[in-house]
């Protein structure tokens, strides 16, 4: 797949890198207390599903990144392209009568991948920055209709939407609004998370169903009705905040009620875009539904460049392109259409039909859903969930009650802990365990995976039972 080799040229001092990176780099979710202590590790190179540590340690990673790796790491073909892209033009201007050809390339292939009548493409430098412009359009085209009102945002409790001011109002869960920072809350607004494991003792799938539509219906009337409401975020399945497949039927319903109220869907595929799922956006060809808006990030250029894109319909594109209007979309980012990124993402969508990765997903993703299902027989593993190449194991006390372990014990992470030790890398999530591998993943990964996570489960509790922490 790859022509990687692990060059003995470059020699790392671990410790020297961990102190400089504890002294110099504030990281992204950085927890200070556990940071403080225990610094990161140092990762120096990474061959298709496997990474190298400063020691020179191989992990199968499968996080793939950040739910970004799609194609996998170390694709000298890509290197190439970008590194020619980056020697014939670096950079251009995007702004107002300015383009490039590669970002015009990429803005016609998105618009002939993406479903329906989403023609028209605005480019962002990652995923946060998509939705946030989607967040700002959507304002901009319901101000261009006269409906200065129709200003509500409604979400989900536990989505995930970016870490702007805006997108991380919007998203939902509550580790990602601790009381210091600040959050929109006077027009952005949350509904119950879909997951039909946390449902109300003895309430029916269909029921819950019912509870969530009646619940986004009764919003919509507290707000001030469908004159107040502008738009409705969704991820296709929700990812960081626990990879929550939502009951049959639920996002058509919620699609509908869109549809009906005059409330554009934005549906937020930042991850389970290109490929994750094995279609080059799930909306339509898993969920059949048809958004008006589809952010994304992440799979577009597996990581290789950062690059986003908000993708919208003609509809909206004809309000904001009115004749004689006056306008201008005064928003945009340096780097929006940036050339480099651009040829990166048209290298990485090649690949990705080149190699057929959407066809392997589709043939590999069920095998990796029936083996992590195997893991459910543990004792603190109450559920295994998600679709295809997205995957979620969630760790309870008691598989009875399905009662969580206190969070400060942070199980997720003692489950990672000794995975790392075993040379596999998933995200812990306070008492989750996330898997994204890259879409290269093969039947034998499967395998090491769930062998190996079986063997960190069983440490882990080993290790609570010595505490006195579980119960024999």
């Amino acid at each position: 797949m790859t022509d990687f080799q692990l060059s003995g040229d470059k020699q790392y001092d671990t410790q020297d890198i961990q102190q400089k990176d504890k002294a110099h780099h504030l990281h992204p979710w950085q927890v200070f207390d556990v940071f403080r202590e225990e610094g990161a590790l140092p990762i120096v190179a990474g061959d298709n599903n496997f990474i190298y540590d400063a020691d020179g340690k191989k992990y199968f990673d499968a996080v793939g990144g950040l739910w970004c790796n799609n194609i996998g790491l170390g694709r000298k073909e890509m290197a190439e392209a970008i590194a020619q892209q980056a020697y014939q033009l670096s950079y251009a201007n995007p702004f107002v009568d300015l383009t490039n050809a590669p970002a015009a390339e990429l803005a016609a292939k998105l618009a002939e991948l993406a479903p329906g009548s989403l023609n028209h493409v605005f480019f962002t430098c990652g995923g946060s920055t998509a939705v946030d412009t989607a967040f700002r359009m959507i304002h901009y085209y319901q101000n261009c209709r006269g409906k200065h009102d129709k200003k509500h945002v409604i979400s989900r409790i536990n989505s995930y939407h970016g870490t702007t001011y805006a997108s991380m109002s919007i998203g939902g869960k509550p580790g990602d609004h601790p009381p210091e920072f600040d959050f929109i809350s006077d027009t952005i607004h949350h509904l119950s998370c879909p997951n039909f494991y946390r449902a109300p003792e003895g309430m029916s799938e269909s029921d819950f169903v019912e509870f969530l539509i009646k619940e986004f219906e009764d919003k919509i009337t507290e707000l001030g009705g469908a004159d107040k409401v502008a738009a409705f975020f969704a991820e296709p399945i929700m990812g960081a905040g626990g990879v929550i497949v939502a009951p049959d039927g639920y996002l058509k319903r919620m699609r509908q009620i869109c549809k009906d109220n005059d409330i554009l869907y934005v549906s937020d595929e930042v991850v389970t875009g290109f490929g994750r799922l094995g279609h080059w956006f799930a909306s339509e060809s898993e969920f059949d539904i048809q958004p008006d808006i589809i952010t994304c990030a992440k799979g577009l250029t597996s990581g290789y460049q950062p690059l986003g894109a908000t993708i919208f319909s003609d509809e909206i594109f004809d309000v904001l392109n009115a004749p004689d209007s006056g306008r201008c979309f005064a928003h945009g980012f340096t780097y929006s259409g940036h050339p480099v990124a651009c040829v990166a993402a048209l290298k990485n969508i090649e690949i990705l039909e080149r190699d057929k990765l959407l066809d392997n997903v589709k043939e590999v993703g069920p095998y990796f859903e029936q083996q992590l299902k195997t893991l459910e027989d543990l004792p603190i593993v109450g559920q295994v969930r998600g679709r295809k190449f997205m995957m979620c194991v969630e760790y309870v006390a008691d598989k009875t009650t399905k009662a969580l372990f206190p969070e400060e014990l942070d199980i997720g992470k003692r489950v990672s802990n000794h995975a790392d030790e075993r040379g596999l890398i998933t995200r812990a999530i306070v008492h989750l365990n996330v898997m994204s591998p890259a879409l290269t993943m093969t039947r034998d990964d499967v395998d090491f995976i769930v062998a190996t996570l079986r063997e960190s489960i069983e440490a882990t509790i080993k290790d609570l039972r010595e505490e006195g922490l579980l119960a024999a």
